[in-house]
């Protein structure tokens, strides 16, 4: 590609850290207006926005994080197309990571001409991992449920949301929210109904968003998962997930349709 071509450069590197430039967002602009030491690097298209071709590159698990920052941050920063694409370099780079040998027969990977896949020399082909998740909010009349988790947890001001879960095999989306309802709160829900999905790169998610309305039970922590959970009403919310995460999408809905 020449130096003069306009895009827009994925630089990832550590555990989901991204080069941002002076503003905090995704660099755009020439090759060459890169730094110095990336402008001979070999990139990789991957997508498109607003019509610049998406470059990426990965620096690797062991790069020098001083100049990268947290992928989040493009969240937490409203930029939601930044987000949405670092996130899909993230998980992109994670496949290739994750499968430099054949779980097959042993052999090294490497990409695949023509699509992003990784390819062994026995002709054994894989495609990026996928995991489905699902989120759900549930309403018992103008409350909400609403849990923290213990894997993000901060005793000084803890961020409370909404339940999730992977899919198990065998199972449906719908037997999917039910289960892990009642496994990690002791709630059994009904009227279970799909909102909206959302890919989470963290590290290779596709969030699939509920609402579902409270039947019976108790409320009744699952220990491993959560350190607390309750119900809350819209006048006395705990701390809530950032805007632009579906957690917050589920939450604000369902407060909404109570009131």
């Amino acid at each position: 590609m020449p130096l003069t071509e306009q895009a827009r450069w994925f630089v990832l590197g550590g555990d989901h850290l991204v080069l941002l430039d002076e503003q905090g967002r995704i660099p755009q602009g020439p090759r060459a207006s890169l730094p110095a030491h990336l402008q001979s690097a070999t990139f990789e298209h991957f997508d498109e926005w607003d019509g610049l071709p998406c470059y990426l590159l990965d620096l690797g698990a062991e790069a020098d994080p001083s100049r990268l920052m947290p992928l989040r941050q493009l969240m937490v920063a409203g930029d939601e197309e930044g987000f949405r694409l670092g996130g899909r370099a993230w998980q992109l780079a994670t496949f290739r990571r994750s499968h430099r040998f054949c779980g097959e027969c042993g052999a090294p990977m490497a990409p695949k001409s023509g699509e992003w896949a990784q390819m062994c020399r026995q002709g054994h082909v894989v495609y990026p991992r996928i995991s489905p998740c699902i989120i759900v909010a549930v309403r018992k009349g103008p409350a909400i449920l609403l849990a923290a988790h213990r894997r993000h947890y901060q005793a000084d001001d803890p961020m409370y949301t909404v339940l999730a879960g992977f899919v198990e095999a065998g199972e449906n989306l719908e037997q999917c929210v039910a289960r892990e309802v009642f496994e990690e709160s002791g709630i059994r829900v009904r009227n279970v109904r799909y909102v909206a999905s959302q890919p989470w790169p963290f590290p290779h998610s596709l969030m699939m968003g509920f609402t579902a309305d409270y039947e019976s039970g108790e409320i009744r922590v699952q220990d491993e998962e959560l350190v607390a959970a309750d119900f809350f009403e819209a006048d006395r919310l705990p701390r809530l997930p950032p805007h632009g995460t579906i957690a917050r999408r589920l939450i604000e809905q369902s407060l909404g349709e109570a009131g």
